[in-house]
This record gives structure tokens, C-alpha cells and sequence, in this order.
């Protein structure tokens, strides 16, 4: 639950839209301070309890907020508030939640509110599940037999780039450059390959995470992904899925 709420904005008209947008999005939150600077919100931090969620301006009345990392490191989410978006891939390394573009919206807002504690719901169950996967570690597919010629081969998961459903068919493109055919589904695999290093990333694709370049910001708040070895390969990470997919990428 989003209780308590730390503002960080220099533009007073701005701090308090924000306060009556999130005084109609979420009642029962109270603010506990409106801050304008970098050197202010250091000082805060340093002696106050984390809140339950920061909104935070980039461009500050000394400087950008990101100076304010280099000298305390606030673990609860943050929302950036701005009305530049060059700084957007910048922000989602510092336990960024959503990036919002000013003027904000009601509906914007509300949305992100519901993606921080979709977050802090999925740590609780992290939390819990992280226990119970120390009683009971799974194993994960390794290799696939596959048919080859008049008898079989075997491909390592390894070795596996990306995969891919195309006509109901699923193939796995591997480091070499070739592809091969699986009779797994896509849903099927996501349960049997380890997520330490695969990410279902659409309905369509499934990748590695070494196979990965850059991840670029995309329309409404999704990501494209963009693949080192097949950069015109399109793959977008709806909006849902992409707080889960930064966290895989960032462990």
C-alpha cells in the first residue's frame, strides 16, 4: 500500500498539481514533504525513514535529481516527473517505477500507483517464494534431442539466442546463426528454461539475456528490445510486463 509519499519538485505550480492529483488517485496517501533541491532532498533522506514511494522531478533548482543517488540510495520505488524525456533511460537505473512527461495526467498517475504496488506485492510474494525455493530447487531443461537425419541430435539451451512462434511452429535461433525446430510450445518452455537467463518477452518471443544489445523506451510506456546479432528484429515488451523485465535485466 502507497501510505506515505515524498514530492521532490522546484516548480510550485507543479508541486501542487500533483498533490490534488494524487489527493483524488489515492486519498489516503499522505505527503510528507515537498522538496525543491538536490542538497534539500539529500538532507531528507539522510535523516527520515524512506517513504513509501518518492515522485521525483529531474531538472532540480541545483541540478539534476539524479546527483541526489550519488550520495544516499532511497530503496523505495520512484516516480520521475519531467517534461524532458532524454533522461528516461537514465531514470529506470535508479529503482524507477514509471517516467512520467509533464503535464500529467489523472489517468497516467493512477496507472503508475497501481504498478508500484503491483511491485510491492510481487517482492512480498518474492519474498516468500525465495524461501520455498531454497526447501524445493527446481530443475531447469539444459539440451533438447532433437530428430536429425535418421536418428537425433542434441542442442544445448546454451547455445539458444532467442526463440520464436511463427505459424504455430516454434524455432530457436542459436549463436551460430542457424535455427532450429522445437515441438515445445512457447508456454511450455517458459515453465521448462531458467529465467535467470530467459524472459518471455511477447506471445511471440522468448530471448536470452546475452542476446541482448540495448533496450530502447517505446510508445505507452513499453520497451523494444533490440537483439545484438539480429538488431531488425522487432521486440516489444508491452507495458504490463515491463517493470518485471527491467528487474530481470537489473539482477
Amino acid at each position: 500500500m502507497i501510505k506515505h509519499i515524498l514530492i521532490i519538485e522546484d516548480e510550485k505550480p507543479n508541486a501542487a498539481r500533483l498533490k490534488r492529483l494524487i489527493s483524488v488517485v489515492k486519498p489516503e496517501a499522505h505527503i510528507l514533504d515537498v522538496l525543491e533541491s538536490v542538497s534539500e532532498s539529500v538532507d531528507w533522506l539522510l535523516k527520515n525513514q524512506c517513504p513509501d514511494l518518492i515522485m521525483m522531478d529531474v531538472r532540480l533548482a541545483d541540478g539534476l535529481s539524479f546527483e541526489i543517488f550519488e550520495k544516499v540510495h532511497p530503496k523505495c520505488p520512484i516516480i520521475f516527473t519531467t517534461a524532458y524525456d532524454e533522461y528516461a533511460v537514465r531514470a529506470f537505473k535508479f529503482n524507477s517505477i514509471d517516467y512520467l512527461l509533464k503535464p500529467i495526467e489523472q489517468e497516467e498517475l493512477q496507472n503508475s500507483f497501481q504498478m508500484v504496488e503491483e511491485k510491492q506485492q510481487n517482492d512480498t510474494t518474492k519474498s516468500i517464494e525465495g524461501l520455498l525455493s531454497q526447501m524445493n530447487k527446481k530443475e531447469y531443461r539444459s539440451r533438447f534431442l532433437l530428430p536429425y537425419r535418421d536418428g537425433f541430435k542434441t542442442v544445448l539451451v546454451s547455445d539458444i539466442e532467442h526463440i520464436y512462434s511463427e505459424l504455430r511452429i516454434t524455432k530457436a535461433r542459436l549463436i551460430n546463426g542457424t535455427e532450429e525446430t522445437l515441438t515445445q510450445t512457447l508456454e511450455e518452455l517458459d515453465q521448462q528454461l531458467d529465467p535467470k537467463y530467459f524472459f518471455r518477452a511477447n506471445r511471440q518471443y522468448i530471448v536470452h539475456i546475452d542476446a541482448i544489445k540495448q533496450v530502447h523506451n517505446y510508445f505507452n510506456g513499453k520497451l523494444k528490445i533490440e537483439l545484438a546479432k539480429n538488431p531488425e528484429i522487432e521486440i516489444i515488451v508491452s507495458r504490463e510486463k515491463a517493470l518485471s523485465f527491467k528487474t530481470w535485466m537489473d539482477f
